[in-house]
């Protein structure tokens, strides 16, 4: 047997019919495993009775909630394609991607109604669109009398392992997003890597408050704790004071964030009267968790801590590192996952190309949940994707090195590499001086054109610092050459980011 991603739920569901699933406050819903497979069964057959069919894209604009959750099941059940949108995208990114992907269904909500409303005339597949909140438009389905209306038998579609499961856009750090096509088997088998280097059990209690949307939240936290049978709690965004308390409320024992969303739930710990100590186990990404964060939530929060690296191409995580290593390698992106290999070669070299330890060059990954391909971008496809040795190893563009013990150190993406003066600058070194400074609250380092060095040094800061006091910082560090030291420093309010918290430099650059 292959199980797809709807076979994880229902045998779940078969296991544990009478325990609790899916929790979503903000409607004062909670689901049993057994109540969670039949609202998905339903959901499922209520697609298909709009036209929706194997291979078929649905797509949702919606935050979290049960919606979201359901959706990808049902989708799972039927063979389409699950295709979630980030919220926060305006309406020509909404049209992009539904017409890029074909998308047929679009599911939304209030909060994400004036972006599809300004996309929907330049919709050229979307048929049908579903409302999940009252009070919707006319020309707009309503989701829960959709849900209530349909059978709740399974609906007879054969779904196979090597069936596309979703295509989950790439949230940019260099441009327009491509759509990362996964299939059953990636998010069967990641699902199970998260589960053992987790260590997750049926017992846990999981909070989602960072976005479903994105694959760090779905692939690497909630598909794994539906797999096991652990209960999910469901929040509609991310605010520091609500996370505290539903810590407190639910006895939550695995959250995931980014080290600037733990931050913030540091800063707001000492307002906010919660009880966390049911909490047993932190999951970040996206970056290393600086020091002095790391530090603050161990004395806050929980002593264990588990680092992901990797993308969304590859599941997204491609190594891990573990609680007893935060100490010992902190900065690192920890070692392999299991079942997966990791090089470091020179840039766009052969995979037997490999660096010397502690010698940069770019991050190679293989592993069984790497994408099929980029839906419509096969010059892409062949360029990230590259076959060697009976092995298909994915070129991530990340700049890193393996020190002696083999723990991975991500140094900068290999565009984000600036080269002044013939020499090599890698901007994360200059961020970590700028970091130091106790004023900055975010840093990011990008090269700028310049006709006699070829590109200067030029930071963008966030905090209550001035450019002369940043410069005399920087000059004053013996962990930074002169040549490497920014040219101009540009005080902004805030950094532009992906979803994950991976600041955008592509949009700096454009500045």
């Amino acid at each position: 047997m292959q199980p797809t991603l709807a076979d994880t739920l229902e045998l779940t569901a078969d296991r544990y019919p009478e325990k609790e699933a899916l929790v979503y406050p903000r409607k004062d819903q909670s689901y049993t495993y057994a109540e969670f497979d039949e609202r998905a069964t339903r959901l499922a057959n209520a697609l298909a009775d709009l036209g929706v069919g194997k291979g078929d894209r649905v797509s949702t604009m919606l935050y979290n909630g049960s919606e979201i959750v359901l959706t990808a099941y049902a989708c799972g059940k039927l063979g389409a394609v699950f295709n979630p949108l980030n919220y926060r995208l305006p309406a020509g990114e909404v049209e992009f991607i539904c017409n890029d992907a074909g998308s047929s269904v679009l599911l939304f909500e209030a909060d994400t109604r004036e972006a599809v409303e300004g996309a929907r005339e330049d919709l050229e597949t979307v048929e049908e669109f579903v409302y999940v909140d009252e009070d919707g438009p006319e020309y707009a389905r309503d989701f829960y009398a959709m849900v209530e209306a349909a059978p709740a038998e399974p609906p007879s579609t054969v779904v196979n392992a090597d069936d596309v499961y979703a295509f989950i856009y790439t949230s940019g750090t260099t441009g327009r997003p491509k759509g990362v096509v996964h299939e059953h088997r990636d998010m069967v088998e990641h699902s199970l890597i998260c589960v053992a280097e987790g260590g997750i059990r049926k017992d846990d209690v999981g909070l989602s408050a960072l976005p479903l949307y994105h694959c760090a939240e779905l692939h690497a936290n909630l598909f794994p704790r539906v797999h096991v049978g652990a209960t999910n709690v469901v929040h509609h965004e991310f605010d520091p004071a609500a996370v505290l308390q539903a810590v407190d409320e639910h006895d939550v024992t695995l959250f995931f964030a980014a080290p600037t969303a733990w931050n913030g739930l540091v800063q707001a710990a000492d307002a906010v009267d919660a009880d966390t100590t049911s909490l047993r186990l932190g999951f970040y990404g996206a970056s290393p968790m600086p020091k002095d964060v790391l530090d603050a939530c161990m004395d806050r929060f929980c002593e264990d801590y588990l680092q992901a690296y990797g993308m969304t191409e590859i599941g997204p995580c491609g190594t891990f590192q573990h609680p007893d290593e935060q100490l010992s390698k902190q900065g690192s992106a920890g070692l392999p996952a299991l079942n997966h290999d990791l090089r470091i070669v020179e840039p766009g070299a052969a995979p037997d190309a490999t660096v010397e330890r502690g010698e940069i060059g770019e991050i190679l990954l293989a592993g069984p949940c790497t994408m099929r391909e980029y839906w419509n971008r096969p010059e892409a496809t062949a360029e990230s994707l590259r076959e060697y040795g009976g092995v298909e190893w994915y070129y991530s563009g990340d700049l890193g090195y393996r020190d002696e013990d083999g723990y991975l150190f991500v140094v900068d993406r290999k565009d984000d590499m600036i080269i002044s003066g013939g020499e090599n600058v890698y901007p994360t070194e200059v961020e970590d001086v700028l970091f130091s400074h106790p004023d900055v609250v975010e840093a990011a380092v990008v090269g700028q054109p310049d006709e006699e060095w070829g590109e200067l040094v030029v930071a963008y800061v966030v905090g209550d610092v001035d450019g002369e006091t940043l410069d005399a910082h920087v000059r004053d560090s013996d962990d930074l050459a002169d040549f490497k030291r920014p040219r101009e420093y540009h005080l902004v309010e805030e950094l532009p980011k992906n979803p994950s918290g991976k600041v955008q430099k592509f949009k700096l650059r454009e500045e």
